[in-house]
């Protein structure tokens, strides 16, 4: 009898674990392990339905997760195309939306705003015709939130215009923005524009209204100007040091009332070209961890081999870090993605990981506000990225989208 009961308990008990495992199957629950980029100690995060069910610590990783960092995606909330695919481009597609998506998983990037510079109204309506597509396509759509509309309405003098064509450069309009929005299917989150121009400052109360979040950048704004504007709802500076001038007042210019407001965040690219060492250091020492964003505005040359391309109606130079206009010899724009950025600014300021990630994660995340990503704590999207870090460097080795795998690195 005592044998039988022996027996019965036995049987009970594979059978109870032999459920918890099928129903750990069913209920579609996958482990991930890697160093958690904050702690730098071994953890296990536990996805189901696509989201982070919990964070737990475990004592040591696998041989194979071995030295593997886990973080959040990056986001990137300015980006003009990758791997040859131009977001404002006469022929982008839905299918070179999905190349250049598939090639910014393998970089880390699991949100992106595709961004559309200054251009007519009819090439901007073609743009986000095309781009709202993204919207509802299953493969890419969690990827890409919205977009990111830099211009038209920005400053038309040379140097704050920066690589915008004058031609297309326009005074605020509202109908105009609105019939944009529409064919974007109100995909629009983030506009850049110049405070000091005629009609700007409502134009921001009505974006802000909307809830479009507003940037200033490519401007030559007053201090007093700059204030009325973040006054009226602006809340970022795009690509502070940037879009500006080279010769301007060591006095009155528009990057220091930028800095000194603390109601203003920065967008910087840390690509090592754009800015200085120095001014990156600076950017950070004054706005702090909270208010600094890391993107790339990188352009659809990013990734491709270096050499002369035709993009923007004008001859282009791509070396192996930036893209030049050849006869002047300054920036036309990135080649990098932000994952390099990453690892710069801990290079540049002494910054931690930690630090580095939220700068790339966690605060373009909250100022468009999407609360349900960014960081790794559970109930959030299981948007991750394992990789290492090497002098600096760094090499992704898998990436997660809504808990998908959505690139894995052959070995």
């Amino acid at each position: 009898m005592n044998n039988k009961k022996v027996s019965f308990k036995i049987v009970l008990g594979i059978f109870l674990l032999l459920s918890i495992f099928f129903m750990n199957e069913s209920n579609g629950q996958e482990t991930v392990e890697g160093l958690h980029f904050a702690t730098g100690k071994p953890v296990q995060v536990t996805i189901q339905d696509g989201k982070i069910l919990k964070v737990k610590s475990i004592e040591k990783l696998s041989v194979e997760n071995k030295n593997l960092i886990i973080a959040p995606g990056l986001i990137d909330i300015q980006i003009n195309g990758y791997m040859g695919v131009d977001f404002a481009g006469p022929d982008l597609t839905l299918d070179g939306l999905h190349k250049a998506t598939r090639e910014l998983w393998a970089n880390g990037v699991t949100t992106f705003l595709p961004t559309v510079i200054t251009n007519s109204h009819d090439r901007l309506i073609k743009s986000f015709t095309v781009l709202a597509q993204t919207l509802d396509d299953p493969e890419i759509r969690n990827s890409i939130p919205g977009f990111h509309l830099e211009g038209p309405y920005i400053s038309p003098v040379q140097g704050y215009r920066g690589a915008h064509l004058e031609k297309y450069i326009r005074k605020p309009d509202w109908n105009e923005f609105l019939e944009l929005q529409k064919v974007a299917h109100n995909g629009i989150k983030l506009i850049t524009l110049a405070p000091e121009i005629e009609g700007a400052i409502a134009f921001t109360h009505k974006c802000v209204k909307s809830g479009v979040v507003v940037s200033l950048g490519h401007h030559n704004g007053s201090a007093e100007e700059i204030t009325e504007a973040v006054d009226a709802g602006a809340s970022l500076c795009t690509h502070l040091g940037n879009g500006c001038a080279n010769m301007i007042n060591r006095h009155h210019n528009p990057i220091w009332p930028q800095l000194s407001d603390d109601r203003l965040s920065i967008s910087i690219i840390a690509d090592g070209y754009h800015l200085t060492k120095e001014e990156v250091r600076s950017f950070y020492k004054a706005k702090g961890v909270a208010r600094t964003i890391l993107i790339s505005d990188a352009l659809d040359l990013a990734g491709l081999p270096p050499g002369e391309y035709v993009r923007g109606e004008r001859k282009v130079l791509l070396t192996q870090h930036v893209v030049k206009f050849p006869a002047e010899n300054v920036l036309a724009g990135a080649a990098s993605p932000v994952s390099v950025g990453v690892g710069n600014i801990m290079k540049f300021t002494q910054c931690s990981l930690e630090n580095a990630i939220q700068m790339a994660c966690t605060n373009p995340a909250k100022i468009l506000g999407l609360n349900d990503r960014g960081k790794l704590k559970p109930g959030l999207r299981a948007d991750l990225i394992l990789f290492t870090l090497d002098d600096f460097k760094v090499n992704i080795k898998k990436t997660y989208v809504k808990g998908e795998l959505v690139f894995e690195k052959q070995k």
